[in-house]
């Protein structure tokens, strides 16, 4: 027995994509979490650092997993990993003994910068402008 599906409404990709970013921003913030609850539980030694780490854990799992069915995986990884990094680095001297020199922040920025390029090269006006080019170079 085969079963037939209708066919995606043309904007629906798009749509896909558009909130799968709000996920994957969220895996990001959930990953700052992780980042921070790991430093806390000083080797999973302090247990209520220790149960916010796999609780961080596996929300970031579950929310990176949802974004990366529309955004492609080496993007979307970039993006977390970015978001993580960052969002450890200006917290850590809010919650530990951390400094944040500026040569660090230097480069914090350009991470930032990094994954806004990132996503506006992923967005669709960019993406849909792409493929108007290729079909007018294909006639």
């Amino acid at each position: 027995m085969t079963t037939t599906y209708p066919e995606a409404a043309p904007g629906a990709a798009v749509q896909k994509k558009a909130g799968a970013w709000p996920m994957l921003l969220l895996a990001g913030a959930f990953e700052v979490g992780y980042a921070l609850s790991v430093a806390g539980s000083e080797g999973f030694t302090v247990p209520a650092w220790s149960v916010s780490a796999a609780a961080f854990f596996l929300l970031t799992l579950y929310s990176l997993s949802v974004a990366l069915k529309a955004v492609d995986v080496g993007i979307g990884y970039a993006v977390w990993a970015g978001i993580g990094a960052v969002g450890a680095a200006l917290l850590g001297p809010v919650f530990f003994d951390e400094v944040l020199t500026p040569e660090r922040a230097f480069w914090l920025a350009v991470i930032i910068a990094g994954v806004v390029w990132l996503k506006l090269a992923d967005s669709p006006r960019l993406a849909g402008s792409g493929d108007d080019a290729t079909a007018g170079e294909a006639r």
